[in-house]
């Protein structure tokens, strides 16, 4: 997905500021909550310690906000642990910290689509539209998840794929392509292999995004080993640590074809 604007893991190297800097009104609105202890905790990057020490956060506090940075970052390492559902509660928690985020919240969706949550894997990825219009990724989730809900067909969700028109990355144009009907698995290779020096981190990230939608896709068309056969490729051949490469290797954890 193009849009990452939420919190890595690392990135609660910020939370000492946080807790350092709530004012003196603040403080004495709030609940006593242990400073030294919260701030030990974000220097440690515990996130279950924050969100026990925050647990009495005033709302729109900068209590509060550090408490939805943890959950969600811990949302995002627990799906990187392959902990799907611990990851949709630790995200329904942030996004009920700050709503008006919900539909930025792409990850959530593809939490939803490993939990078996296709209807509401189908909204988030509708409600994400309105907020990032040229991503052929998202247009593929909201394709995916329409597959799996109930009374979904290929033939269905095809019909109601969303079109996009302004995504350049590669190999993004052949991949709409290939899920709206008119591209091919051997297409999105050929843009994957091309345009960037060969054994290059650069093509080396273009295969993974090939591999990874090659396996969606031949997932949704019910082809079990040619799924498997690419998103393997895309987990551990060309295996990537941004989030939609760790995605691959959650499916491929998920479906049982890596340990």
């Amino acid at each position: 997905m193009k849009t990452n604007f939420f919190p890595s893991i690392l990135a609660l190297g910020a939370v000492t500021i946080s807790v350092m800097s709530c004012n003196a009104e603040e403080k004495d609105k709030a609940p006593a909550i242990d400073e030294a202890a919260l701030e030990a905790a974000s220097q440690e990057r515990d996130l279950d310690k924050i969100i026990e020490l925050t647990a009495d956060a005033e709302k729109g506090s900068q209590y509060e906000s550090l408490r939805g940075r943890a959950f969600q970052a811990r949302g995002v390492a627990n799906f990187y642990d392959a902990k799907i559902k611990e990851s949709i509660a630790d995200f329904d928690a942030y996004l009920a910290i700050v709503p008006e985020e919900d539909p930025h919240h792409w990850q959530r969706g593809l939490s939803y689509y490993y939990a078996g949550e296709y209807e509401k894997g189908v909204a988030q990825f509708e409600r994400h539209q309105t907020v990032n219009s040229q991503d052929v990724e998202n247009a593929v989730w909201h394709f995916i998840c329409a597959v799996r809900a109930p009374k979904g067909t290929v033939e269905k969700a095809r019909k109601d794929f969303i079109d996009i028109e302004k995504d350049s990355r590669v190999p993004m144009a052949e991949i709409h392509m290939l899920f709206e009907g008119t591209g091919s698995e051997e297409a999105v290779m050929k843009s994957a292999n091309s345009g960037t020096p060969e054994n290059s981190e650069a093509r080396k990230n273009h295969l993974c995004y090939a591999h990874l939608y090659l396996g969606l896709y031949f997932e949704a068309l019910g082809k079990d080993e040619k799924a498997k056969e690419h998103m393997v490729k895309a987990a551990v051949d060309y295996k990537m640590d941004h989030y939609m490469g760790m995605t691959a290797q959650v499916h491929a954890k998920v479906r049982g074809w890596v340990k």
